[in-house]
């Protein structure tokens, strides 16, 4: 409604302008400088500082006899802006656009007191805009943890989704995006600090996973808007995503503590310098200590393990992020690169022994499959 009314007054303004302009110029025989008008257009279109009002005499009367105009324009902008958080924006797009217009027209009667006017509306409508944008980047960087963690999407990313949401509709026509393409790269640098101190906070479930899921979110949404000046931070969210997943996976995915605590004793003798062949005399590590400890884990007990775990996975997971294929997939990759590193130190260090697992390769993969139709 704000938008309709302010492109509403813009529109009246121009002619009333323009009507008192050729009045005042016909009845005392005036005219306006060309070149003022060339200077004061480039300022406006610019707008780093506010724009002076040339003070030629048709200017002068009109800013005189408009002299209420500019705060009452200012007024105005003022209860526009206080009409929703993000007016400020469609304010901006508005006044733009209008401006841009007017300048673009060859048939319009040009003044540059309205020229000046608009061009110090504009002027104000980047600094609420900017300030805006100032006030949420505060806000999302500022932002408390919540230690429960009941809602896994962290507040400030459902506000960048939102302010992105708003603004790319109010944007969609608008003739320029360079202030929104900076205000979102803020809002999304902001929004990934935000995530990124997670790591220090004292959450009551895992921080990896929390991590995770927010980069993934963003991801996620970032390929649907599909904004070109957000490529570059789509492509981080997906990396930080991946990187926090598998940090997540590392932490689930020792559920065979005997066996992987007594083969990274093995490689830790080995990095020490013990020969490969000599480790099972090492009595902590003999072969009857191997054997003891993987007769702890027939097949049956394994699956056992691994059912669990995917239990655990899913309470974990927010279901709405529907993450827990992928890190159900990346789980099996993870106890795959085990098993292996497993049959290998065996073979490097208990070579000869006739040791081997309870459980095949095939067999794991079964298990994995069957947990996952199952499920």
């Amino acid at each position: 409604v704000s938008k309709q009314v302010l492109e509403q007054v813009l529109r009246e303004l121009q002619p009333l302008c323009t009507a008192e302009q050729q009045f005042i110029e016909k009845f005392f025989q005036l005219s306006q400088d060309a070149t003022e008008l060339q200077v004061l257009e480039v300022s406006v279109r610019t707008m780093s500082s506010p724009v002076p009002l040339v003070k030629e005499p048709t200017t002068q009367l009109l800013s005189e006899i408009f002299s209420c105009l500019e705060p009452e324009l200012r007024g105005f902008l003022e209860v526009c802006s206080k009409v929703h958080p993000f007016s400020c924006l469609q304010v901006l797009v508005t006044l733009n656009d209008s401006i841009f217009e007017m300048l673009g027209s060859s048939s319009t009667l040009r003044s540059s007191f309205l020229n000046t006017v608009l061009g110090n509306m504009l002027f104000l409508a980047k600094s609420r805009f900017n300030k805006c944008i100032e006030t949420l980047c505060k806000e999302i960087e500022e932002a408390k943890m919540p230690s429960k963690m009941k809602d896994r999407i962290l507040p400030s990313v459902s506000l960048f989704e939102e302010f992105v949401t708003f603004s790319e509709e109010v944007f969609r026509t608008a003739r320029q995006r360079e202030d929104l393409h900076e205000a979102h790269l803020r809002l999304a640098s902001s929004v990934f600090s935000s995530i990124n101190s997670l790591s220090s906070a004292n959450l009551k479930v895992n921080t990896d996973m929390v991590m995770m899921e927010n980069f993934h979110h963003i991801h996620c949404f970032l390929c649907q808007k599909k904004i070109h000046c957000l490529e570059g931070k789509k492509r981080e969210a997906k990396q930080r995503y991946s990187e926090h997943m598998e940090k997540y996976v590392k932490y689930l995915g020792q559920p065979l503590e005997k066996l992987n605590h007594f083969f990274e004793g093995v490689k830790a003798r080995v990095a020490q310098g013990v020969k490969e062949e000599e480790v099972s005399f090492q009595l902590a590590y003999s072969k009857q200590e191997l054997r003891k400890v993987i007769e702890k884990y027939p097949g049956k007990e394994v699956k056992g393990v691994l059912e669990t775990l995917y239990r655990k996975i899913h309470k974990d997971l927010s279901p709405e992020e529907n993450l827990l294929p992928v890190v159900w997939h990346a789980m099996e990759q993870e106890f795959i690169r085990q098993y292996q590193e497993f049959e290998d130190l065996i073979q490097r260090c208990y070579a000869g022994s006739g040791i081997a697992m309870n459980f095949t390769m095939e067999d794991l993969l079964s298990y994995f499959n069957s947990i996952t139709l199952s499920n």
